[in-house]
């Protein structure tokens, strides 16, 4: 059996022994960057050796200028077919074709004569973004650009890995590596109010005699407490596959994961909410210590005098909008905060299809 190599591993020595090699010799002195980011749990840098059999092996996407790319794109595709040899590091550089019945993966095939189909793209970096994101690059980033992007593709936009960088390729990741400070606010606000929202809700459904109802409200925040966390620490996350396992490298995960698994399998409301309340506190802490805004109190109160212990009635959501200096941006807050694109939806079409951003966009026009 070929022992495992990460992905970003595999596909940067790839690059550097064998593709980079080619193209020099058949195309001397062409200015490119090449790296492996966008789509792809080695490019999250999560990939085991079960993510082998699909859409996984070496590979590398090469960029080019916008004035090169129609000379030498097919070019440059037709010579690694020819020229590529069929194996590296025990795995196969051939894989299959796109499988129409299985959203267009690829496998590794053994080849031993003829062509490799390579997975060696040639795009532009503008061409890329705008198929990834639904966004030109030649357009000024605006408010609503960033609501509707989703934190899983922006994550895979800035991460992976960029073996050569000679057009420019870091410099554009650069553009996306975290929100404006305003709209940053704005979805600090969002996610605090959606906690506000239901964990007093969380209880009443219990005390009422539905603990499932009250499991799940009980799950939902939990995720909102996760989300929350990935913003406070400035860091994207991931689609639901890698979320769990990318929350447990944040810095917070060490004092939460605890608190927040334990809510998950209570068996009653209080039980539910003795976990949560530990959970709320941390990240009051959390706020408090990015400063944003007037010290907020970091334990929980009684809801208006029923039973049930809630945090964000000492107004975290207010605050936070209340420092919104951007025009555009307050324009936007002065409406309910409903967040960005992921705290509207998990549906992965939503999220994945760049098509629903110009109808998307509309919810935060100003």
């Amino acid at each position: 059996m070929t022992p495992f190599i990460p992905g970003l591993t595999l596909c940067g020595d790839f690059y550097r022994e064998v593709v980079r090699p080619l193209l020099d010799d058949a195309f001397p002195g062409l200015p490119h960057s090449a790296g492996l980011i966008g789509s792809g749990s080695e490019v999250l840098g999560f990939d085991d050796e079960m993510s082998t059999d699909h859409h996984w092996g070496p590979r590398v996407q090469l960029f080019v200028s916008e004035s090169d790319h129609p000379l030498v794109a097919d070019a440059i595709h037709a010579t690694l077919a020819e020229r590529l040899p069929y194996s590296f590091r025990g795995y196969s550089t051939n894989f299959s074709e796109p499988d129409p019945e299985d959203n267009g993966t690829q496998q590794l095939i053994v080849a031993e004569s003829g062509s490799v189909n390579h997975r060696v793209t040639v795009s532009t970096i503008r061409g890329f973004v705008q198929d990834y994101l639904g966004y030109d690059l030649s357009v000024l980033l605006e408010a609503a650009d960033w609501l509707t992007f989703p934190q899983q593709k922006l994550r895979t936009l800035i991460g992976g890995a960029v073996y050569h960088d000679g057009i420019g390729l870091e410099q554009v990741r650069a553009r996306f590596a975290w929100y404006p400070e305003d709209v940053w606010l704005y979805l600090l606000a969002a996610g605090w109010a959606r906690i506000g929202q239901e964990e007093h809700l969380m209880g009443r459904a219990g005390l009422a005699g539905d603990e499932l109802g009250s499991a799940l409200m009980g799950s939902r925040l939990a995720r909102d407490v996760m989300r929350l966390a990935f913003l406070m620490e400035r860091r994207y996350a991931p689609y639901p596959k890698w979320f769990g396992t990318a929350f447990s490298r944040l810095a917070c995960a060490a004092e939460l994961t605890p608190y927040l698994l334990a809510a998950q399998t209570a068996s009653t409301w209080q039980e539910r909410e003795s976990h949560l309340v530990p959970a709320y506190a941390t990240l009051a802490r959390m706020h408090n210590r990015l400063g944003l805004t007037d010290s907020l109190p970091e334990t929980t109160i009684s809801f208006f005098g029923r039973p049930f212990q809630v945090i964000a009635l000492h107004g975290y959501a207010d605050a936070l909008l209340a420092q919104i200096a951007d025009p555009t941006v307050r324009q936007i807050a002065e409406h309910r905060p409903i967040g960005n694109i992921d705290l509207l939806s998990d549906n992965t079409d939503l999220l994945e299809g760049t098509n629903w951003r110009p109808t998307l966009r509309r919810l935060w026009a100003t």
